[in-house]
């Protein structure tokens, strides 16, 4: 299991940001500590007990073969849930969700499909027997796709978990995983309903470095799990 973070490093971050009052859920409500300055703030010893939960749980899923998708459109979370998952190996979305991607799987393996054959007949040369006119649609086609499908061209079926940075934002991805009983690790806000999150973890989703520490030891697990996966396939 990676390290914990203290306390004080969840200050030092700004993990206990929540936001204004008015606009908190209730149901967030065991996880706040205070207000200040018309401002929720979140009781981070909560944060440290279900951020480890959720560690052991993503290491569990990743040693016994799962994949766990990283999702989070937000701007200030695009390039942190990139850089970890790449790092990792898992499949990532960031730009924006397609709708039916749980819900609708089949449509979805059909749009990446669609894209690997673009790719891969530009890099062939095989787009050279086109027009040129042919080429630029082909290419205008490649790049839009290429911006929903890049994080997930090896996502060969549902993963077993998702990570969800904003869960306002990302409600209809939410929404999908729970029809499809997919557990779901989230961040949660103070204006989020956290009750239907198999492992929320409480603290700010909008903050960067909130986002980077929380993304960063949910990668770490990740790590742990792979490595122990990887050890239970060696050859005796």
């Amino acid at each position: 299991m990676p390290q914990l973070p203290t306390v004080l490093e969840l200050f030092k971050n700004g993990v206990h940001f929540g936001h204004q009052v008015s606009r908190w859920h209730p149901r967030m409500k065991p996880y706040l500590f205070t207000q200040k300055n018309g401002v929720h703030i979140i009781n981070v010893e909560t944060t440290i007990e279900k951020l480890s939960k959720s560690l052991e749980f993503v290491k569990k899923i990743v040693a016994n073969g799962g994949t766990i998708l990283f999702l989070g459109t937000k701007k200030q979370a695009q390039p942190i849930l990139e850089k970890y998952a790449l790092e990792i190996g898992m499949p990532y979305i960031t730009e924006r969700w397609l709708g039916g991607t749980f819900t609708n799987f089949s449509e979805i393996s059909r749009v990446i499909k669609r894209y690997t054959t673009l790719k891969n007949g530009k890099e062939s040369g095989d787009f050279q027997k086109y027009t040129k006119n042919e080429q630029m649609k082909f290419d205008k086609e490649m790049k839009k796709l290429h911006g929903l499908v890049k994080g997930i061209v090896n996502l060969k079926k549902l993963p077993e978990a998702v990570y969800i940075v904003d869960l306002k934002r990302e409600k209809t991805a939410m929404n999908e995983a729970l029809k499809k009983e997919i557990p779901i690790v989230a961040l949660c806000d103070s204006n989020v309903n956290p009750e239907k999150i198999t492992y929320p973890i409480p603290g700010n989703d909008d903050g960067i470095k909130s986002i980077e520490l929380i993304t960063k030891l949910i990668a770490e697990a990740i790590k742990e799990g792979t490595s122990d996966k990887n050890s239970k396939t060696k050859p005796k």
